[in-house]
């Protein structure tokens, strides 16, 4: 078996909870996470614009064998449906990957983390209910 390349970012066009992060702040913010982490950065791909477009994340989950694991700029970028989050935490932790979130300094890389982050998407969903 080839031997893993490292870890690649994932940043998005779109707003996250209301604001617009500029794509070359994420992949700062990215680069410095990797660094502090000590994680080897591959450069970061980059999602649609158009809502609910996860194509380049699923590129990125079809890379996992040849990868270390991921590096999202944040948690809110994945996908809103909890069942489709989960189906990407299995498909990362079956391939023996990571995943990170760079804002939140998140990391999951067994089952145990997935509340974690789940317990986060659910707060803030409530958080801007109200």
């Amino acid at each position: 078996m080839a031997e893993r390349a490292g870890h690649r970012g994932y940043i998005g066009a779109r707003p996250l909870n209301g604001s617009r992060t500029p794509q070359h702040v994420q992949n700062i913010v990215i680069r410095d996470y990797a660094r502090r982490k000590n994680l080897q950065y591959l450069l970061s791909a980059v999602e649609h614009i158009m809502p609910g477009s996860y194509m380049v994340l699923e590129d990125i989950l079809d890379e996992l064998p040849r990868l270390n694991g991921l590096i999202l700029y944040s948690i809110f970028m994945l996908p809103p449906d909890e069942a489709r989050r989960r189906q990407i935490y299995d498909r990362v932790l079956r391939e023996g990957c990571d995943l990170h979130a760079a804002v939140e300094e998140i990391t999951l890389s067994s089952p145990k983390d997935i509340q974690a982050v789940e317990d986060i998407l659910l707060v803030n969903k409530f958080a801007t209910i109200l």
